[in-house]
């Protein structure tokens, strides 16, 4: 479960993820949940990084851990625009913006339509990161992978 707070600290969004290894596993918005409150961290410097999902956002992090506190993130938990419009309203310093969306074809229509939103709107540093993988989960279980694989070849 994720959880999402407003300026206040309230819980206003929730977002369930099952952690099924095998089979169909379910991801989803608790009803009633505000998009705009989406799990986010908020951080002291002007970067704001955008995620499809919360667990991309944990992933990316896991994956660039220097100095991950000083920035700020926020989960989409989709493709809409409301909570990274949300955070840019409640925190003015978040200037630079990094589109770190799905290596998809959702994923990559939805950076275009949302660096074009950006931009008419007055924000100029607009980034995109995608992972070489389908996400950022995804890109942080191959590189665990490949480090498991270099500590078996090394004992």
């Amino acid at each position: 479960m994720f959880v999402g707070n407003d300026e206040h600290g309230v819980a206003r969004h929730g977002h369930k993820r099952s952690i099924y290894t095998s089979g169909k596993s379910y991801r989803g918005n608790i009803e009633s949940s505000d998009p705009r409150y989406s799990f986010h961290w908020v951080g002291e410097s002007d970067q704001l990084y955008v995620f499809e999902a919360p667990i991309d956002l944990l992933s990316y992090i896991s994956l660039h851990q220097e100095n991950w506190r000083d920035h700020s993130y926020v989960s989409l938990c989709g493709t809409s625009e409301h909570a990274m419009l949300w955070m840019l309203e409640q925190y003015t310093r978040l200037g630079e913006i990094v589109l770190c969306l799905d290596n998809d074809d959702a994923g990559l229509k939805a950076a275009e339509r949302l660096t074009g939103f950006l931009a008419e709107h007055g924000y100029g540093s607009i980034r995109v990161d995608h992972s070489e993988e389908k996400d950022w989960n995804d890109e942080l279980v191959r590189a665990c992978e490949a480090e498991e694989k270099m500590t078996m070849k090394m004992e």
